[in-house]
């Protein structure tokens, strides 16, 4: 299942620091298979993590040890997400 982790930063200059560690933990999750797609926002005020996950529990235990979020830097939210199946044809 997928599930989305919303970043929000919180304190620039800690997230500019630590943005190397978060990009190498959302890579090794990458290669794990745990992250399927991720991205800052265009406005720069955080960005959104695509988790691939077994469990609403394992997406959050993930999000909450990202160094963005473990510094201090950015707040985290996951919510569950169920893609549609595109095009979608009204019933």
């Amino acid at each position: 299942m997928k599930y989305l982790s919303l970043l929000t930063i919180v304190n620039p200059e800690i997230n500019r620091q630590s943005r190397p560690d978060h990009l190498r933990y959302i890579s090794e999750l990458y290669n794990q298979g745990k992250v399927f797609m991720a991205g800052p926002y265009e406005d720069g005020s955080g960005g959104l993590v695509i988790y691939e996950c077994a469990s609403v529990q394992e997406a959050n235990e993930l999000a909450s040890q990202d160094p963005a979020v473990t510094s201090g830097a950015r707040t985290v939210v996951v919510h569950s997400w169920s893609p549609l199946n595109l095009p979608v044809h009204p019933v």
